[in-house]
């Protein structure tokens, strides 16, 4: 299986991009991965939410690579804690999917198009990150499923 991650704009705060950068280097001991930056939307200041979502939606679809599942990372998805994430990535492997894409979307959420495309809907909390920040934590978490995966001692140590 493959991970792709595609996120809404470049990680421009240096140490949430190096967090990142060590944790994927970490998850590449245990699985392919794609990480897709979508430029940001030009002139966002002058369009509604709306627009702004419509406009992110259409950036996100011309990076989408054919995906078995689509996963969004949204405030009002399911919550898992760490060990159950695993279990959901144990899952989707075993069942055979090939691409599995996780995205993290912009400020004001989804549009109903990219909702309507995808296969499950994630939330990392009931609390509100910056999402430059999220994308750290998401590696992290990637990570610590896969060690739980493989029984290392990482989430416990």
């Amino acid at each position: 299986m493959k991970i792709t991650i595609l996120f809404n704009g470049r990680t421009n705060v240096d140490y949430i991009r190096q967090g990142i950068e060590e944790y994927l280097s970490r998850l590449k001991h245990y699985i392919k991965f794609e990480i897709i930056e979508v430029p940001e939307i030009k002139n966002a200041k002058n369009l509604s939410e709306e627009q702004y979502r419509q406009n992110e939606a259409e950036l996100m679809k011309k990076n989408f690579p054919k995906s078995d599942y689509i996963v969004l990372l949204d405030e009002n998805g399911n919550e898992f804690s760490s060990e159950k994430f695993a279990r959901f990535l144990e899952h989707k492997i075993q069942t055979g999917i090939k691409n599995l894409m996780f995205i993290v979307g912009g400020p004001y959420g989804f549009s109903d198009e990219i909702k309507n495309m995808a296969s499950y809907t994630i939330s990392l909390s009931q609390m509100t990150f910056p999402h430059q920040l999220v994308r750290l934590i998401f590696a992290e978490q990637l990570y610590r499923a896969f060690t739980i995966i493989k029984k290392e001692k990482y989430h416990h140590s």
